[in-house]
């Protein structure tokens, strides 16, 4: 099965960082933050890759095609165009995957996912999309008063927010027809339309995960 990476994202977030290059290829001790996301994948023997960039493209294309491995890696990189949003990286990238079931994630998130116990949720409920639901720590740490009384004190405490989408999708080749075109996000009508058919379940991951 094939893994699709979304690298297309401009980083903004991080300043001067990603000023030459993308963000998702931003190292964490002297590796690519994409790397370390493919290492996910191939650990539990993922190992075929479908590079989405954006962004500084070229930089990406021009480091995988010099990468030396003793990783039984394929990757490919599909130029998905600078402005194209997620939803239409996705079904380009989807193209070349036939009819077949995909895994897609974003190019800046990092988890000690399982993703053998992902792939064995989605297939037991039978749906179109699996997401996989996240609750990070808030950013900050929590205060409860009474006047000037602090009556609780929670050191960023598990986000109050509920579960975000933390990426590490499993997609049936169906939800391609979910997506319009390239300036579909697929956090918008696509997930809601899948919502609303029944079509999306989430794997909650209650331990590591961070975004860039």
């Amino acid at each position: 099965m094939k893994v699709i990476i979304l690298a297309g994202g401009l980083g903004s977030r991080l300043g001067l960082e990603t000023e030459k290059i993308p963000k998702p290829m931003v190292e964490i001790g002297s590796m690519p933050v994409l790397v370390h996301i493919m290492k996910i994948y191939s650990h539990f023997g993922y190992t075929e890759f479908i590079l989405a960039p954006g962004y500084k493209a070229e930089n990406i294309k021009t480091y995988f095609s010099s990468y030396q491995t003793n990783e039984d890696w394929k990757i490919d990189c599909v130029d998905t165009g600078l402005n194209t949003q997620t939803g239409g990286r996705i079904k380009r990238a989807m193209e070349f995957v036939g009819n077949h079931r995909v895994m897609v994630t974003y190019g800046d998130g990092l988890a000690n996912i399982d993703i053998s116990k992902l792939m064995y949720f989605h297939k037991k409920h039978k749906k179109l999309a699996t997401v996989t639901a996240v609750r990070p720590p808030a950013r900050f740490g929590r205060l409860d008063l009474d006047g000037d009384m602090v009556i609780h004190f929670a050191e960023k405490p598990q986000s109050a927010e509920g579960w975000i989408n933390g990426g590490f999708f499993v997609l049936e080749p169906e939800v391609k027809h979910y997506i319009a075109g390239d300036e579909m996000p697929f956090e918008n009508l696509p997930l809601r339309n899948l919502v609303n058919d029944k079509q999306l379940v989430s794997y909650r991951h209650k331990r590591f995960w961070k975004p860039m």
